[in-house]
Protein backbone atom coordinates (compact mmCIF):
# COMPACT_ATOMS: atom_id res chain seq x y z
CA UNK A 1 0.00 0.00 0.00
CA UNK A 2 2.87 2.38 0.78
CA UNK A 3 4.24 1.94 -2.74
CA UNK A 4 0.87 2.79 -4.29
CA UNK A 5 0.43 6.02 -2.36
CA UNK A 6 4.06 7.01 -2.87
CA UNK A 7 3.65 6.58 -6.64
CA UNK A 8 0.46 8.65 -6.58
CA UNK A 9 2.24 11.37 -4.61
CA UNK A 10 5.20 11.35 -7.01
CA UNK A 11 2.91 11.78 -10.03
CA UNK A 12 1.19 14.72 -8.38
CA UNK A 13 4.49 16.40 -7.45
CA UNK A 14 5.80 15.95 -10.98
CA UNK A 15 2.73 17.61 -12.49
CA UNK A 16 3.08 20.51 -10.04
CA UNK A 17 6.77 20.95 -10.89
CA UNK A 18 6.09 21.01 -14.63
CA UNK A 19 3.20 23.43 -14.25
CA UNK A 20 5.05 25.82 -11.96
CA UNK A 21 8.20 26.10 -14.11
CA UNK A 22 8.24 29.52 -15.75
CA UNK A 23 10.72 32.04 -17.12
CA UNK A 24 12.32 34.00 -14.28
CA UNK A 25 10.89 37.25 -15.63
CA UNK A 26 7.31 35.99 -15.60
CA UNK A 27 4.85 37.66 -13.26
CA UNK A 28 3.75 35.43 -10.36
CA UNK A 29 0.30 34.01 -11.05
CA UNK A 30 -2.01 33.28 -8.06
CA UNK A 31 -3.86 30.67 -10.11
CA UNK A 32 -0.67 28.78 -10.95
CA UNK A 33 0.55 29.07 -7.38
CA UNK A 34 -2.74 27.85 -5.91
CA UNK A 35 -2.87 24.97 -8.40
CA UNK A 36 0.64 23.86 -7.46
CA UNK A 37 -0.10 24.23 -3.74
CA UNK A 38 -3.23 22.10 -4.10
CA UNK A 39 -1.42 19.38 -6.03
CA UNK A 40 1.52 19.46 -3.61
CA UNK A 41 -0.78 19.17 -0.61
CA UNK A 42 -2.55 16.25 -2.27
CA UNK A 43 0.80 14.53 -2.79
CA UNK A 44 1.77 15.28 0.82
CA UNK A 45 -1.44 13.66 2.06
CA UNK A 46 -0.53 10.49 0.21
CA UNK A 47 2.99 10.50 1.58
CA UNK A 48 1.77 11.12 5.13
CA UNK A 49 -0.90 8.41 4.93
CA UNK A 50 1.49 5.66 3.84
CA UNK A 51 2.01 3.11 6.65
CA UNK A 52 5.78 3.47 6.33
CA UNK A 53 5.52 7.24 6.84
CA UNK A 54 3.07 6.87 9.72
CA UNK A 55 5.41 4.46 11.51
CA UNK A 56 8.37 6.78 10.95
CA UNK A 57 6.47 9.82 12.27
CA UNK A 58 5.27 7.90 15.32
CA UNK A 59 8.78 6.69 16.08
CA UNK A 60 10.29 10.13 15.53
CA UNK A 61 7.85 11.91 17.85
CA UNK A 62 7.54 9.07 20.36
CA UNK A 63 3.75 9.53 20.30
CA UNK A 64 1.65 6.56 19.16
CA UNK A 65 -0.56 7.47 16.19
CA UNK A 66 0.80 11.02 15.92
CA UNK A 67 0.75 10.48 12.16
CA UNK A 68 -3.05 10.46 12.27
CA UNK A 69 -3.66 14.14 13.17
CA UNK A 70 -0.78 15.04 10.87
CA UNK A 71 -2.45 13.26 7.95
CA UNK A 72 -5.92 14.52 8.80
CA UNK A 73 -4.60 18.06 9.19
CA UNK A 74 -2.90 17.87 5.80
CA UNK A 75 -6.10 16.48 4.27
CA UNK A 76 -8.06 19.39 5.72
CA UNK A 77 -5.48 21.84 4.36
CA UNK A 78 -5.84 20.12 0.98
CA UNK A 79 -9.64 20.52 1.18
CA UNK A 80 -9.18 24.22 1.91
CA UNK A 81 -6.76 24.59 -0.99
CA UNK A 82 -9.33 23.02 -3.33
CA UNK A 83 -11.81 25.75 -2.47
CA UNK A 84 -9.15 28.46 -2.85
CA UNK A 85 -8.12 27.05 -6.22
CA UNK A 86 -11.71 27.13 -7.42
CA UNK A 87 -12.03 30.76 -6.34
CA UNK A 88 -8.94 31.79 -8.34
CA UNK A 89 -9.83 29.56 -11.27
CA UNK A 90 -13.38 30.87 -11.57
CA UNK A 91 -12.12 34.43 -11.21
CA UNK A 92 -14.28 37.51 -10.93
CA UNK A 93 -13.87 40.79 -9.06
CA UNK A 94 -10.67 40.68 -6.96
CA UNK A 95 -12.55 41.68 -3.81
CA UNK A 96 -14.97 38.75 -4.18
CA UNK A 97 -12.16 36.29 -4.84
CA UNK A 98 -10.30 37.57 -1.79
CA UNK A 99 -13.40 37.12 0.37
CA UNK A 100 -13.83 33.54 -0.84
CA UNK A 101 -10.19 32.76 -0.09
CA UNK A 102 -10.36 34.27 3.40
CA UNK A 103 -13.65 32.50 4.11
CA UNK A 104 -12.13 29.14 3.20
CA UNK A 105 -9.13 29.76 5.45
CA UNK A 106 -11.40 30.94 8.27
CA UNK A 107 -13.35 27.67 8.07
CA UNK A 108 -10.52 25.17 7.81
CA UNK A 109 -7.84 26.73 10.03
CA UNK A 110 -10.00 26.23 13.19
CA UNK A 111 -10.88 22.74 11.97
CA UNK A 112 -7.20 21.77 11.81
CA UNK A 113 -6.62 23.18 15.29
CA UNK A 114 -9.64 21.27 16.59
CA UNK A 115 -8.33 18.00 15.15
CA UNK A 116 -5.06 18.47 17.00
CA UNK A 117 -6.83 19.33 20.25
CA UNK A 118 -9.12 16.30 20.02
CA UNK A 119 -6.16 14.00 19.43
CA UNK A 120 -4.42 15.50 22.45
CA UNK A 121 -7.46 14.79 24.63
CA UNK A 122 -7.96 11.26 23.31
CA UNK A 123 -6.51 8.08 24.77
CA UNK A 124 -5.04 6.18 21.81
CA UNK A 125 -2.03 4.21 23.06
CA UNK A 126 -2.13 1.40 20.49
CA UNK A 127 -0.41 2.20 17.21
CA UNK A 128 -2.62 1.54 14.19
CA UNK A 129 -1.11 2.15 10.78
CA UNK A 130 -3.89 1.02 8.44
CA UNK A 131 -7.14 0.80 10.41
CA UNK A 132 -7.03 3.68 12.86
CA UNK A 133 -10.40 5.09 11.73
CA UNK A 134 -12.28 1.89 12.54
CA UNK A 135 -10.14 0.74 15.48
CA UNK A 136 -10.77 3.99 17.38
CA UNK A 137 -14.26 4.63 15.97
CA UNK A 138 -15.80 4.34 19.44
CA UNK A 139 -12.99 6.04 21.41
CA UNK A 140 -13.96 9.41 22.90
CA UNK A 141 -12.35 12.39 21.17
CA UNK A 142 -10.78 10.12 18.55
CA UNK A 143 -14.30 9.44 17.31
CA UNK A 144 -15.01 13.15 17.00
CA UNK A 145 -11.67 13.79 15.31
CA UNK A 146 -12.37 11.11 12.69
CA UNK A 147 -15.86 12.40 11.97
CA UNK A 148 -14.70 16.02 11.77
CA UNK A 149 -11.92 15.38 9.26
CA UNK A 150 -14.31 13.38 7.10
CA UNK A 151 -17.00 16.07 7.26
CA UNK A 152 -14.50 18.80 6.39
CA UNK A 153 -13.28 16.86 3.37
CA UNK A 154 -16.84 16.05 2.28
CA UNK A 155 -17.88 19.70 2.41
CA UNK A 156 -14.96 20.74 0.20
CA UNK A 157 -15.48 18.00 -2.37
CA UNK A 158 -19.24 18.60 -2.58
CA UNK A 159 -18.68 22.34 -3.03
CA UNK A 160 -16.09 21.63 -5.71
CA UNK A 161 -18.40 19.24 -7.56
CA UNK A 162 -21.29 21.74 -7.52
CA UNK A 163 -19.12 24.61 -8.81
CA UNK A 164 -17.54 22.44 -11.50
CA UNK A 165 -20.93 21.12 -12.64
CA UNK A 166 -22.37 24.63 -13.01
CA UNK A 167 -19.24 25.93 -14.70
CA UNK A 168 -19.02 22.99 -17.12
CA UNK A 169 -22.41 24.01 -18.55
CA UNK A 170 -21.04 27.43 -19.46
CA UNK A 171 -17.71 26.59 -21.11
CA UNK A 172 -16.34 24.37 -23.89
CA UNK A 173 -13.06 22.88 -25.02
CA UNK A 174 -10.26 21.83 -22.72
CA UNK A 175 -11.66 23.78 -19.78
CA UNK A 176 -14.90 21.80 -19.93
CA UNK A 177 -12.94 18.55 -20.23
CA UNK A 178 -10.91 19.47 -17.17
CA UNK A 179 -14.04 20.30 -15.20
CA UNK A 180 -15.68 17.01 -16.17
CA UNK A 181 -12.58 15.12 -15.03
CA UNK A 182 -12.76 16.93 -11.71
CA UNK A 183 -16.42 15.99 -11.38
CA UNK A 184 -15.58 12.34 -12.01
CA UNK A 185 -12.79 12.62 -9.45
CA UNK A 186 -15.21 14.14 -6.97
CA UNK A 187 -17.66 11.27 -7.46
CA UNK A 188 -14.88 8.73 -6.94
CA UNK A 189 -13.78 10.56 -3.80
CA UNK A 190 -17.33 10.79 -2.44
CA UNK A 191 -18.38 7.24 -3.27
CA UNK A 192 -15.11 5.34 -3.28
CA UNK A 193 -13.32 7.03 -0.39
CA UNK A 194 -15.70 8.94 1.86
CA UNK A 195 -18.77 6.72 1.66
CA UNK A 196 -16.67 3.64 2.39
CA UNK A 197 -15.03 5.41 5.33
CA UNK A 198 -18.38 6.54 6.73
CA UNK A 199 -19.84 3.08 6.24
CA UNK A 200 -16.95 1.35 8.00
CA UNK A 201 -17.02 3.78 10.93
CA UNK A 202 -20.81 3.59 11.36
CA UNK A 203 -20.57 -0.19 11.17
CA UNK A 204 -18.23 -0.09 14.16
CA UNK A 205 -20.71 2.12 16.00
CA UNK A 206 -23.40 -0.48 15.47
CA UNK A 207 -21.22 -3.44 16.43
CA UNK A 208 -20.41 -4.67 12.91
CA UNK A 209 -17.07 -5.15 11.15
CA UNK A 210 -16.72 -3.65 7.67
CA UNK A 211 -13.12 -2.55 8.19
CA UNK A 212 -12.05 -3.80 4.75
CA UNK A 213 -13.94 -0.88 3.21
CA UNK A 214 -11.72 1.57 5.06
CA UNK A 215 -8.43 -0.29 4.71
CA UNK A 216 -8.68 -1.94 1.27
CA UNK A 217 -11.22 0.01 -0.80
CA UNK A 218 -10.88 3.63 0.30
CA UNK A 219 -7.11 4.21 -0.25
CA UNK A 220 -6.91 3.22 -3.94
CA UNK A 221 -10.14 5.10 -4.66
CA UNK A 222 -8.68 8.20 -3.02
CA UNK A 223 -5.51 7.86 -5.08
CA UNK A 224 -7.45 7.56 -8.33
CA UNK A 225 -9.71 10.47 -7.41
CA UNK A 226 -6.74 12.70 -6.59
CA UNK A 227 -5.07 11.85 -9.89
CA UNK A 228 -8.24 12.77 -11.77
CA UNK A 229 -8.46 16.02 -9.79
CA UNK A 230 -4.90 16.88 -10.76
CA UNK A 231 -5.42 16.05 -14.42
CA UNK A 232 -8.53 18.20 -14.39
CA UNK A 233 -6.60 21.06 -12.77
CA UNK A 234 -3.64 21.05 -15.12
CA UNK A 235 -5.11 19.82 -18.42
CA UNK A 236 -6.62 23.16 -19.56
CA UNK A 237 -3.36 24.94 -18.77
CA UNK A 238 -0.67 22.32 -19.31
CA UNK A 239 -1.84 20.73 -22.57
CA UNK A 240 -1.75 23.94 -24.66
CA UNK A 241 1.67 24.70 -23.19
CA UNK A 242 2.84 21.16 -23.93
CA UNK A 243 1.64 21.48 -27.54
CA UNK A 244 3.40 24.84 -27.85
CA UNK A 245 6.63 23.44 -26.43
CA UNK A 246 6.38 20.45 -28.75
CA UNK A 247 6.00 22.80 -31.68
CA UNK A 248 8.93 24.83 -30.36
CA UNK A 249 11.10 21.73 -30.13
CA UNK A 250 10.19 20.75 -33.70
CA UNK A 251 10.87 24.23 -35.09
CA UNK A 252 14.13 24.49 -33.13
CA UNK A 253 15.29 21.26 -34.78
CA UNK A 254 14.11 22.34 -38.25
CA UNK A 255 16.06 25.62 -37.92
CA UNK A 256 19.31 23.71 -37.45
CA UNK A 257 20.36 23.83 -41.16
CA UNK A 258 19.89 27.60 -41.21
CA UNK A 259 21.63 28.11 -37.88
CA UNK A 260 24.55 25.87 -38.90
CA UNK A 261 25.07 27.93 -42.04
CA UNK A 262 24.74 31.49 -40.63
CA UNK A 263 25.30 31.18 -36.87
CA UNK A 264 28.98 32.08 -37.07
CA UNK A 265 28.22 35.76 -37.83
CA UNK A 266 25.58 36.27 -35.15
CA UNK A 267 26.52 38.59 -32.29
CA UNK A 268 23.18 38.33 -30.49
CA UNK A 269 23.45 38.03 -26.67
CA UNK A 270 23.80 34.49 -25.45
CA UNK A 271 20.84 33.01 -23.52
CA UNK A 272 21.19 32.93 -19.72
CA UNK A 273 22.79 29.82 -18.33
CA UNK A 274 20.11 27.46 -17.08
CA UNK A 275 20.08 23.76 -16.34
CA UNK A 276 16.59 23.58 -17.84
CA UNK A 277 15.30 25.81 -20.60
CA UNK A 278 12.00 24.96 -22.21
CA UNK A 279 11.81 24.41 -25.99
CA UNK A 280 9.95 27.68 -26.59
CA UNK A 281 12.71 29.58 -24.77
CA UNK A 282 15.40 27.85 -26.83
CA UNK A 283 13.47 28.58 -30.02
CA UNK A 284 13.14 32.26 -29.10
CA UNK A 285 16.87 32.68 -28.59
CA UNK A 286 17.69 30.84 -31.81
CA UNK A 287 15.20 33.00 -33.73
CA UNK A 288 16.77 36.21 -32.36
CA UNK A 289 20.27 35.00 -33.19
CA UNK A 290 19.31 34.00 -36.75
CA UNK A 291 17.70 37.37 -37.43
CA UNK A 292 20.87 39.02 -36.18
CA UNK A 293 22.93 36.82 -38.52
CA UNK A 294 20.70 37.65 -41.50
CA UNK A 295 21.20 41.34 -40.80
CA UNK A 296 24.97 40.86 -40.67
CA UNK A 297 24.97 38.95 -43.97
CA UNK A 298 22.76 41.45 -45.83
CA UNK A 299 25.78 43.28 -47.41
CA UNK A 300 26.78 39.98 -49.04
CA UNK A 301 23.39 39.32 -50.67
CA UNK A 302 23.81 39.11 -54.44
CA UNK A 303 20.77 39.59 -56.65
CA UNK A 304 22.50 37.77 -59.49
CA UNK A 305 22.52 34.51 -57.53
CA UNK A 306 18.93 34.94 -56.49
CA UNK A 307 17.75 35.79 -60.01
CA UNK A 308 19.46 32.81 -61.56
CA UNK A 309 18.00 30.30 -59.09
CA UNK A 310 14.59 31.97 -59.26
CA UNK A 311 14.46 31.57 -63.03
CA UNK A 312 15.62 27.94 -62.80
CA UNK A 313 13.02 27.07 -60.15
CA UNK A 314 10.20 28.66 -62.12
CA UNK A 315 11.36 26.79 -65.19
CA UNK A 316 11.12 23.52 -63.26
CA UNK A 317 7.46 24.16 -62.51
CA UNK A 318 7.70 25.38 -58.90
CA UNK A 319 5.18 27.92 -57.67
CA UNK A 320 6.22 31.55 -57.42
CA UNK A 321 6.52 31.29 -53.64
CA UNK A 322 8.54 28.07 -53.74
CA UNK A 323 10.83 29.56 -56.33
CA UNK A 324 11.29 32.71 -54.28
CA UNK A 325 12.23 30.80 -51.12
CA UNK A 326 14.65 28.55 -53.03
CA UNK A 327 16.27 31.60 -54.63
CA UNK A 328 16.60 33.35 -51.27
CA UNK A 329 18.14 30.21 -49.77
CA UNK A 330 20.72 30.08 -52.58
CA UNK A 331 21.52 33.79 -52.16
CA UNK A 332 21.90 33.32 -48.41
CA UNK A 333 24.15 30.27 -48.84
CA UNK A 334 26.42 32.22 -51.18
CA UNK A 335 26.48 35.18 -48.78
CA UNK A 336 27.46 32.91 -45.89
CA UNK A 337 30.20 31.33 -48.02
CA UNK A 338 31.66 34.70 -48.91
CA UNK A 339 31.49 35.96 -45.33
CA UNK A 340 33.18 32.80 -44.04
CA UNK A 341 35.94 33.24 -46.63
CA UNK A 342 36.42 36.86 -45.44
CA UNK A 343 35.65 38.20 -48.92
CA UNK A 344 34.53 41.75 -49.47
CA UNK A 345 30.77 42.50 -49.45
CA UNK A 346 29.05 43.05 -52.77
CA UNK A 347 29.78 46.35 -54.44
CA UNK A 348 26.05 46.72 -55.00
CA UNK A 349 24.29 44.72 -52.23
CA UNK A 350 20.80 43.47 -52.82
CA UNK A 351 17.92 45.51 -51.46
CA UNK A 352 15.67 42.47 -51.58
CA UNK A 353 13.82 41.64 -48.38
CA UNK A 354 13.73 37.97 -47.42
CA UNK A 355 10.32 36.39 -47.06
CA UNK A 356 11.38 35.05 -43.64
CA UNK A 357 11.73 38.62 -42.35
CA UNK A 358 8.32 39.69 -43.64
CA UNK A 359 6.24 37.21 -41.66
CA UNK A 360 5.88 37.00 -37.90
CA UNK A 361 6.85 33.94 -35.95
CA UNK A 362 9.25 31.23 -37.01
CA UNK A 363 7.32 29.83 -39.98
CA UNK A 364 9.27 31.87 -42.53
CA UNK A 365 12.62 31.00 -40.97
CA UNK A 366 11.72 27.31 -40.86
CA UNK A 367 10.74 27.43 -44.54
CA UNK A 368 14.02 29.15 -45.42
CA UNK A 369 15.99 26.64 -43.34
CA UNK A 370 14.40 23.65 -45.05
CA UNK A 371 15.01 25.19 -48.47
CA UNK A 372 18.62 25.88 -47.50
CA UNK A 373 19.07 22.26 -46.47
CA UNK A 374 18.06 20.95 -49.90
CA UNK A 375 19.38 23.75 -52.14
CA UNK A 376 23.02 23.43 -53.24
CA UNK A 377 25.29 26.43 -52.91
CA UNK A 378 25.40 28.10 -56.33
CA UNK A 379 28.64 28.64 -58.15
CA UNK A 380 30.08 32.08 -58.90
CA UNK A 381 27.96 34.30 -61.09
CA UNK A 382 29.47 35.94 -64.17
CA UNK A 383 29.99 39.68 -64.10
CA UNK A 384 27.80 40.15 -67.12
CA UNK A 385 24.65 38.80 -65.51
CA UNK A 386 21.76 41.23 -65.81
CA UNK A 387 19.70 41.89 -62.72
CA UNK A 388 16.04 41.44 -63.69
CA UNK A 389 13.27 43.68 -62.45
CA UNK A 390 11.67 42.47 -59.22
CA UNK A 391 8.72 44.82 -59.33
CA UNK A 392 6.41 42.07 -58.08
CA UNK A 393 8.42 41.47 -54.95
CA UNK A 394 8.27 43.37 -51.70
CA UNK A 395 10.37 46.55 -51.38
CA UNK A 396 13.03 46.75 -48.72
CA UNK A 397 12.00 47.91 -45.30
Amino acid sequence: MSLVVYLAGAVLLLSAAVLFHRPQSATPNPLTASTCVTITLGATVFVCSAPVTLAAVNDLTGIPNFGAPLTYGMLSAYSCSVLILLAYWRGGPPARVRRQVLRSIALYAPLIVTLIVLFTLADAPTERLTDLDTYYANTPYMREMIVLYLLGHTAAIVAMAVVCLKWAREVTGLLRTGLLLMIVGALLDLLGFQLTKYTAVVARWTGHDLDFLSTNVAPPMAALAALLFSVGYVLPRLLPAAVAHGRGLRDHRRLRPLWTRVGFVSVAPKPPVSWWRLPEERLHWREVAIHDALLALAPYFDDRVRSRVLAAALGEGHTAHEARVAAEAAMLAEAARRAAALEEPCATPSTHRLHATEVSGTAGLVELSQALARTPVPGPVGEGTVKPSMAAESPPS
